[in-house]
């Protein structure tokens, strides 16, 4: 039996804020239906609840030294089973137990490079010592270099082979060479341009790139993206140096908890057969639950994202006079930069009755929206894998979409003429050219409502399931 352990700062339900803690989740559980022992490694943050905390088993605990001032620093292990996947926690007070996984890059820093060398330090006093060694983003960057420096002659660093998977290559984890040194205790000859070194700092992403036997990204066309200047974040010279071993595999969503048959939190379920009833008493008690009007004629558009720049809302604002026409309504939920919540806000205001802007975060209103809009908007500048298209497509919302990154790989251009595709899709980066998009949806919506009954029994017959990524994952370590 193949043995994986996943290193990361997060994991659904314990502790979760972007997609990163889903696939933290949801990956190793489909992996074990693949017959592999899958486990996950994470720090004992304070921000765990109770409910889990209270029930964590000790393992044993030790003293390491990390960096260079000769201290010795305290690991506890602590592990819980959930759907039959082992969680391990890294335990130290002193770096995590004060709240929540993320602060300032500093802080970070420290607490990321011990839990990169804890991990490794504590895969034999856990008897597990595993075939591969899954890292996600830059808070496991120095897991690789640290296996193939301090730990080349231990057993772990002569069995185990090493996978860095990028999830967002906008974070990196840089700071001065003098500082990550310091912390990390890494001998000289790993602080170079050709390991760590980037413009004159160390760069944990770019160690962990370097000395990993494979890179993954979230999505084929990212792993072609960030080979470019326009993607690249300053590293596609590495990435394009190391292309022989970057692979794209896009994140799958979990179809037992996603699934509009079951899905308690909406108010009413449905399934392919009964799409059209269910999505509009969805549509109907969401609009009065929003104090929107409520008229089953009008399109209702969806929006459901982190209000940042990288999530093309700066094409959305300026159209958005336009795209409410009398007969479309639009709701948003999310939370982000002030001037995109005030932003939305504002439309609210201005067009009361047709445009709902909840400024935070709700796993059952999200839910909700995708089971009551039409169509969902996500016009990102740069999308590694996206997971709202998915689950759209899931509940029978029709993705209207730029075409980048998991985005253009998940979603099929719908061509009026021959009747195929799963939604609508634009490519120059301007807020007309997402309006024109936008249109041509509601054109198919409004004047062919057969093809979008059609188009809509598509979208939920796609398998974007972890299962399907599982096995893809199972290839790539079987190459190794």
């Amino acid at each position: 039996m193949k043995k994986v352990i996943f290193v990361g700062s997060e994991a659904y339900p314990f502790a979760k804020t972007g997609g990163l803690g889903d696939v933290m989740y949801a990956l190793p559980r489909a992996l074990i239906k693949e017959g592999v022992d899958a486990r996950v490694i994470m720090p004992l943050y304070g921000c765990i609840k109770e409910e889990y905390r209270s029930q964590f088993e000790y393992v044993n605990s030790f003293y390491m030294q990390v960096g260079n001032n000769g201290r010795e620093w305290y690991v506890g292990i602590k592990k819980y089973e959930l759907d039959g996947v082992t969680y391990y926690f890294i335990d130290n007070e002193e770096l995590f137990s004060w709240g929540n996984p993320y602060s300032d890059m500093s802080a970070d820093l420290e607490k990321f490079i011990y839990f990169d060398k804890a991990v490794l330090a504590a895969l034999p006093v856990i008897g597990f010592i595993p075939d591969v060694i899954h890292c996600n983003d830059w808070q496991a960057g120095l897991v690789p270099v640290y296996l193939r420096t301090l730990f080349a002659n231990t057993e772990v660093g002569q069995t185990s082979k090493v996978i860095m998977t990028i999830h967002n290559l906008r974070f990196q984890g840089i700071h001065t060479i003098e500082r990550i040194q310091y912390l990390s205790g890494l001998p000289d000859y790993v602080f170079t341009y050709d390991k760590l070194t980037q413009h004159g700092d160390a760069n944990m992403l770019k160690g962990g790139m370097i000395f990993s036997d494979r890179i993954t990204t979230v999505s084929n066309s990212y792993a072609e993206e960030i080979k470019t200047a326009e993607y690249g974040e300053n590293l596609e010279g590495v990435t394009s140096y190391h292309a022989y071993k970057l692979l794209g595999i896009v994140n799958g969503i979990d179809y037992d908890i996603y699934n509009p048959e079951t899905d308690k939190k909406l108010f009413k379920n449905y399934n392919i057969d009964t799409v059209k009833e269910g999505k509009a008493a969805n549509k109907a008690a969401l609009q009065e639950e929003l104090g929107l009007d409520v008229n089953p004629n009008k399109m209702m558009i969806g929006l459901i994202s982190r209000l940042t720049d990288q999530k093309g809302l700066d094409l959305l604002l300026p159209i958005i006079d336009q795209i409410i026409d009398g007969n479309t309504q639009f709701v948003l939920l999310g939370t982000g930069v002030p001037e995109y919540e005030n932003g939305f806000r504002y439309f609210e205001d201005r067009h009361r009755g047709n445009v709902s802007s909840s400024i935070m975060y709700s796993d059952e209103r999200s839910r909700k929206i995708y089971a009551a809009s039409d169509a969902m908007l996500v016009p990102s500048r740069f999308e590694p894998c996206g997971l709202t298209q998915l689950m759209s497509m899931r509940y029978g919302a029709v993705p209207i979409v730029r075409e980048t990154g998991g985005l253009k790989d998940t979603v099929e251009a719908y061509n009026k003429y021959e009747g195929t595709g799963t939604g609508f899709s634009f490519e120059e980066y301007y807020p007309w050219i997402l309006l024109d998009c936008i249109n041509q949806a509601k054109e198919i919506y409004f004047t062919q409502p057969e093809a979008w009954d059609a188009l809509v029994r598509r979208d939920m017959e796609q398998d974007f399931s972890w299962d399907k990524a599982a096995k893809q994952y199972m290839e790539m370590y079987d190459s190794l």
